[in-house]
């Protein structure tokens, strides 16, 4: 007996001295100058949904396939993705490798701070801050807008285009989406009975369960309507007119350039990378998990993207009918494919993958508002960092999904003008991402830098040559966003997204000169 009583004694010493995943995480959180505050449910499986799901390919390739559809024909729609899926790879791979140096819930803003000399540390972070807020705050915005449209579609096509939804009625479907997504990433606080918040208040536990469903309808979707296209369409297009066809309809004199705007499908679906970045502090082992699952999420996104996008130019039909009475062509070629029957089953699919990318969207955004609060980077007194009791900010959530409503007045202005928020999104985002990375490039070799790789980089000379191509590719495809779509140029035809995002820019450096660099000093220590 007391041998055994000796053995048990030892083993719980070992037990208790041996570090835990849970510990590891937080004395890597902690080295970063935070303390854990959100409980980390995030499996293996739900961190991979979550990042396939903010790229929602079945939806956001039916939300975006107009542009190049119809501005640079086929060949722009396939060759677009294609090379911007390699592109995006890089990207996703620069990404990834900060992320695992630096898992924490303000991503690459965070991480900008750290690879900066001490005296660019704060307006580094705080432009690169609101950039990514910006381009995060667009994406929710033109998800939701494009669900809303999404459904209002199958309303037309139901009715044989004899209704034809205005903007007062898409703005009053995507408010009301809204309120569901903040209510589903937020709402179980509402309540003030001890016993029933037990059973409420599941936050983040009850977001990952949900989360791991949403790769399988998301991937579910994509596979349903390429067999579906494959095996019902009778009159597919020859591989000549996929892959070679250019049909200039943009108005501007070069095919070449036409093609290029393609791009915007491509950009619009693979970016938010870093969202898997923002839930990290509740990711379990988020150095490893949250790059692989970037990493994962982009080349999985990149080939489904590919065979999606081939069936859909592959069943297209005349292309003067498209994008028909519901203003889809996605739509348009899923029904004179399979039928009205066949058309609501795979659009609701379709419509529920949007519906999940919004889900993740807001609940990443809402982290970064956080993590921005947590530094004072907002004039809020703290109230944005502020979680409730289930470990979700609460706050944050509501003040995202107002901001989208307000973006969403934008319709009554015009098309044009609410379309922009879709190039706002990448171009805002891609360039949160761009600065970090050319900072990592350009100052590696600095005494005031030391950067630690984490689990996660890339090896010898890939380290230079993969960010430096990301770098160079989001310069080139922020360039070409920011031109019209189509000529000539006019109040109703003009590209408002560098506006927008040259306003945002403008006005957070003037504030942060006269005010914010008062209080604002780039990520700030909340240990105590």
């Amino acid at each position: 007996m007391g041998q055994s009583d000796k053995s048990s004694s030892d083993k719980a010493d070992v037990v208790s001295v041996a570090p835990t995943v849970r510990d590891r995480e937080e004395e890597r959180l902690a080295a970063l100058g935070y303390k854990q505050e959100f409980a980390r449910e995030f499996t293996n499986l739900s961190t991979i949904s979550f990042a396939f799901s903010i790229m929602g390919v079945a939806s956001s390739v039916a939300t975006t396939l107009d542009t190049p559809l119809l501005l640079g024909g086929p060949a722009s729609v396939i060759w677009c993705w294609f090379i911007g899926s390699i592109f995006c790879f890089c990207l996703g791979l620069s990404i990834a490798e900060l992320v695992s140096a630096y898992p924490t819930s303000g991503g690459l803003y965070s991480a900008s701070a750290y690879l900066v000399p001490h005296r660019f540390r704060a307006v580094v972070g705080w432009v690169v801050g609101w950039l990514n807020l910006l381009g995060q705050v667009a994406g929710v915005a033109s998800t939701e807008w494009g669900l809303s449209g999404m459904i209002l579609a199958a309303a037309t096509i139901s009715t044989d285009g004899s209704y034809v939804a205005g903007a007062g009625h898409q703005m009053a479907v995507y408010c009301f989406l809204l309120v569901v997504h903040g209510i589903m990433n937020a709402s179980r606080l509402l309540t003030s009975s001890s016993a029933s918040t037990r059973v409420l208040c599941v936050g983040t536990k009850a977001i990952s369960l949900i989360t791991k469903c949403f790769v399988f309808i998301n991937l579910g979707a994509v596979i349903a309507v390429v067999i579906a296209l494959g095996v019902t369409c009778d009159d597919k297009h020859s591989a000549s007119y996929v892959f070679t066809s250019v049909q200039n309809q943009s108005g501007w004199q070069s095919d070449g350039f036409a093609v290029l705007l393609g791009l915007l499908s491509v950009q619009w679906t693979m970016t938010d990378y870093d969202a898997t970045a923002h839930i990290s502090e509740e990711v379990k082992e988020a150095s490893i998990r949250a790059p692989v699952a970037i990493i994962v999420a982009v080349l999985g996104t990149g080939i489904a993207g590919l065979v999606y996008n081939i069936l859909y130019v592959l069943c297209s039909g005349p292309m003067d009918e498209l994008p028909g009475v519901s203003g889809y062509s996605a739509a348009t070629i899923i029904v004179r494919s399979v039928g009205k029957p066949g058309f609501y089953v795979l659009w609701s699919l379709i419509c529920f993958t949007a519906f999940a990318v919004v889900s993740t969207a807001l609940q990443a955004n809402a982290r970064t508002f956080f993590a921005f609060s947590r530094d004072e980077g907002l004039p809020d007194k703290g109230l944005f960092q502020r979680l409730a009791p289930n470990k979700v900010p609460m706050y944050a959530v509501w003040l995202v999904c107002f901001i989208c409503a307000c973006l969403g007045c934008l319709s009554f202005a015009s098309d044009v003008a609410v379309n922009a928020v879709f190039s706002l999104c990448a171009i805002a985002l891609d360039t949160s991402y761009a600065v970090p990375i050319a900072c990592k490039l350009i100052f590696r070799n600095h005494p005031e830098i030391d950067f630690e790789p984490g689990p996660f980089k890339l090896p010898g000379i890939l380290g230079t040559v993969i960010p430096s191509i990301a770098v160079a590719w989001t310069a080139f495809t922020v360039t070409i966003l920011a031109f019209p779509e189509t000529l000539p140029i006019t109040a109703e035809s003009m590209n408002y997204s560098t506006t927008l995002l040259g306003f945002v820019i403008l006005s957070s450096l003037v504030w942060f000169a006269l005010d914010a660099k008062k209080r604002y000093i780039g990520p700030r220590i909340n240990m105590h």
